[in-house]
């Protein structure tokens, strides 16, 4: 195919790659088949200019079709924006990061902790204990995955935690974490190397072993993902404090709570299984 080049969530033009549609397809769990069958469509429909969120809509829209043959890959590939449909606020994100961090071995993990600094007090979004270290992590949560967490938020962030590191007793924080939901710009990245002493966590980064990476091992899917509800139904269920799937799976009670209607629980709670198990 010709060339083609589309608009990424940022407004940078990038050459469109069907290599690259066709890995995030096969992440999801589509199987090979499906993927480029996939791939085929889309590239059919692509014209320049097209934006990465239309190419995912159509991607998302055709893995929906195919749900009788694979229930989960829609779900699974719609994760980046499942999170963002944890916003406005943040707080439900705060909740599913202190998941993920208990989930890769960190203990007495919290989330909205007053710590007293060595000359200000500080709110810390997620506090606990990994790997024999304390640790503190500030979490930007972003409405639009255009927004990229920049250095001045680093660099604030950074002199909080260095006043954290500071303090004695239970406020002392000896590892200090920005986390995202997006991406950072050049400039963090670079800050954060040199300066040796703030770890990143977002969207592809660290590379391999970013955000996404952490989700899928530790089998940790928000409810925002599960293509069986309703908007207002996962509304519903991230207001009474229910953020991830294995808060759902096992209990019809929850989800009738939240305004699911009875005739589609037993569908609901299937999907969310095969998430958690996937």
């Amino acid at each position: 195919m010709a060339a083609i080049y589309i608009q990424k969530a940022d407004g940078e033009m990038e050459l469109f790659e069907p290599a690259k549609l066709l890995l995030s397809l096969k992440r999801s769990g589509s199987s090979r088949d499906l993927a480029e069958k996939v791939v085929t469509h889309v590239e059919n429909e692509l014209v320049d200019g097209m934006t990465t969120q239309e190419i995912y809509k159509y991607a998302y829209d055709l893995l929906r079709q195919y749900e009788h043959d694979n229930p989960i890959a829609a779900a699974k590939y719609s994760i980046k924006r499942a999170i963002l449909e944890l916003g406005p606020s943040g707080f439900p994100f705060e909740e599913f990061i202190a998941g993920v961090m208990e989930a890769h071995g960190a203990t007495e993990v919290v989330s909205g902790v007053m710590l007293q600094g060595k000359c200000v007090p500080h709110e810390v979004d997620v506090v606990g204990f990994k790997d024999g270290k304390r640790f503190g992590m500030e979490v930007k949560f972003h409405n639009s995955l255009s927004t990229k967490t920049d250095l001045k938020v680093a660099l604030y962030i950074k002199a909080r935690f260095d006043d954290l590191a500071l303090a004695s007793g239970d406020s002392k924080i000896e590892q200090s974490w920005l986390v995202t939901n997006t991406r950072f710009t050049r400039n963090v990245v670079r800050y954060a190397k040199c300066s040796g002493s703030l770890k990143l966590l977002g969207w592809d980064y660290p590379h391999k072993r970013g955000l996404e990476v952490l989700i899928e091992e530790a089998h940790l899917h928000p409810i925002t993902m599960l293509t069986t509800l309703t908007n207002r139904e996962k509304r519903n269920l991230l207001d009474a404090d229910k953020v991830l799937c294995r808060d759902v799976r096992d209990n019809k009670d929850v989800l009738l709570d939240a305004g699911v209607h009875a005739d589609k629980v037993d569908m609901v709670l299937r999907q969310a299984t095969e998430l958690c198990n996937s």
